[in-house]
């Protein structure tokens, strides 16, 4: 493919810091408020006019050729070039998910895992990835208490881990769907690895804690905190031995990581601090290929990964919003906001109870994410008074995270997720490898009844989860919503804002957000007392009296940031892109 000038989105955060070839950017001059067609027919649409010109921090990006959509804007760059280069959008969410491991190393890297929805156009159908890790082989519930768990795992430290899928996922990806050479997807983070890096301003805000953090982890403070201090904002930070990770898999393939170097030294430093990782985790691990699962709403299908995952949540929530006349009410008012938070309390009851690894617990998601059982939910909800007191249906039978998508000339679209789970993971870093290990394994229960409950080579509940929606078949948005329990939540927002109120891919992730805290946790005991609301600053006057009123815990945020959105919309007759890039992050999306 000939290299071609690309397009910059406007006001992204932190964009002029990077050296781009300025001759090569066209500034996007279409706003928001043009007149064109609503979602219906297209993306490049009017907002609606009860939001018009409120919570517009950029405009949205449009592209004829590909597009790429991250929260850094280095990564979003240079998964841009491999589209400028031949490769197709799974090459380019690769590169950028790599580049994201440097540039955002607290909530993502090899250490972790990941999950992704694929629009193949060769074959017209969705492709799910389930590239999570499972438990370790010796780790069990007696082995848990005998160690001190009590009723919960620890957090930190090496008993909180599982094996990471990461690297598995990319070797997947790439493998059925890749263009470009392996190695060359791992250049650009390997190269900024050795030489450096500017930090970004929120990036940069988020890493102050490291020193704190790591007074009981060694590895990770000279990876992280080198002196004793976190890099700032615009400062340049190296991570060699990441490099040196990099380098490895660009020569020895994905295979170093499971059966080779990598494996050996993750093994040998867990036995240094007493963990229970063996060869056989690894060399036993692999990324499964799924089917998608999913629901209508509106006339639009929307897709997620199953369980072990939580991205049922979200097809539960618009199952029940779908019974309400979303469209008819005011955009963040009381009232809409109160039928979300209820249709949430009830779904993630569900969740609490019935999500777990499908391979070894029964999970009767045909019937959670059914029809019938959203509309008899529903009709649990009172639209004038929040429930106190929200219960599981009865079945007869964070965190930190990184999410991109990437569409290409062809008409490929992936939607991709991974993480390390909290901030820094597990918090411990094997010696020479420049990553943190996850600690997706605290999220086993310890009763042995649970479905959730902790099992040798078990995949945990798993908080991250990339969305796709279709519409007769085809395929329209690539998205998601980072923050650990919040996505399912941010899910359902950002739709009602692109479908319900007609909003551009920019605005419906502008709009502030509200977080519901309090409903029923897959590690441990319910919490049916009603639960807090967080909501944004944005929201009115009005509508936290009245959500008060109707019986909810407001607690104003101020300017706290709920999840983090990219998205990419696609339409034909031309083909053509939509993206949105979340302004809470760092990122942008970069189109040509």
């Amino acid at each position: 493919m000939k290299r071609r000038s690309f397009i910059l989105s406007t006001a992204s955060t932190g964009a002029a810091a990077w050296s781009i070839n300025r001759n090569a950017i066209a500034q996007t001059t279409q706003k928001d408020s043009m007149n064109q067609p609503r979602i219906q027919g297209s993306a490049a649409r009017t907002s609606d006019a009860r939001l018009s010109n409120r919570n517009q921090n950029r405009s949205t990006l449009p592209a004829r050729h590909g597009a790429v959509a991250t929260s850094q804007t280095l990564a979003s760059y240079e998964g841009l070039r491999v589209l400028q280069e031949g490769g197709n959008a799974i090459d380019a969410a690769i590169a950028a998910n790599a580049m994201l491991a440097l540039t955002e190393p607290f909530s993502c890297g090899p250490g972790g895992d990941l999950f992704a929805i694929v629009w193949s156009e060769r074959d017209q159908k969705l492709h799910g990835l389930n590239a999570s890790g499972r438990s370790l082989y010796a780790w069990t519930i007696d082995r848990a208490k005998k160690s001190g768990a009590g009723d919960f795992l620890p957090v930190y430290g090496p008993l909180a881990w599982s094996v990471p899928g990461c690297v598995s996922g990319w070797k997947a990806l790439h493998g059925r769907f890749g263009h470009l050479d392996w190695a060359r997807l791992f250049e650009p983070a390997a190269g900024h690895a050795r030489e450096g890096f500017l930090v970004t301003e929120l990036i940069g805000h988020d890493w102050q804690s490291a020193p704190r953090l790591f007074e009981q982890y060694p590895n990770a403070a000279a990876t992280y905190a080198p002196d004793g201090s976190a890099p700032r904002f615009g400062q340049v930070f190296r991570n060699p031995d990441l490099a040196s990770v990099f380098e490895i898999l660009m020569q020895e393939g994905a295979d170093a990581y499971y059966q080779g170097e990598i494996a050996e030294r993750i093994v040998k430093y867990s036995k240094e601090r007493g963990g229970m990782f063996e060869m056989s985790d690894f060399t036993d691990h692999h990324a499964d290929w799924v089917d998608p699962v999913s629901t209508s709403y509106r006339g639009y299908d929307l897709w997620e990964i199953p369980p072990n995952g939580q991205g049922a949540a979200a097809l539960q929530i618009m199952n029940m919003l779908e019974t309400f006349d979303i469209g008819s009410l005011e955009p963040n008012s009381a009232e809409h906001l109160h039928l979300f938070i209820e249709a949430k309390k009830l779904a993630f009851e569900d969740r609490a109870v019935y999500y777990a690894d499908m391979d070894k617990a029964e999970v009767p998601l045909e019937w959670l994410i059914s029809k019938d059982y959203g509309r008899e939910r529903a009709q649990l909800i009172d639209p004038k008074r929040a429930a106190l007191d929200v219960k599981p249906g009865i079945w007869d039978g964070s965190h930190d995270t990184v999410y991109l998508c990437a569409a290409d000339d062809e008409g490929n679209m992936i939607s991709l997720i991974q993480s390390i789970y909290y901030g820094w993971g597990s918090r411990e870093v094997p010696t020479g490898l420049g990553f943190c290990l996850q600690n997706r394994g605290s999220s086993f229960n310890l009763n042995p009844n649970h479905r959730n409950a902790l099992e040798p080579h078990k995949r945990p509940f798993h908080t991250i989860i990339p969305a796709f929606l279709t519409q007769n078949g085809k395929p329209r948005c690539a998205f998601g919503v980072m923050g650990g329990d919040f996505q399912p939540q941010g899910h359902a927002q950002v739709l009602m804002n692109m479908i319900d109120f007609g909003l551009s891919m920019q605005q419906a992730g502008d709009q502030p957000r509200v977080r519901h805290f309090g409903s029923s946790e897959p590690t441990g005991e319910a919490m049916n007392n009603g639960g807090k609301v967080g909501l944004e600053a944005g929201f009115s006057e009005e509508t936290k009296q009245k959500l008060t009123e109707m019986g909810h815990d407001v607690a104003e945020f101020g300017v706290g940031r709920h999840g983090g959105y990219q998205a990419i919309w696609r339409d034909e007759e031309p083909r053509r892109y939509f993206a949105g890039s979340d302004p809470r992050k760092d990122g942008a999306a970069f189109g040509f």
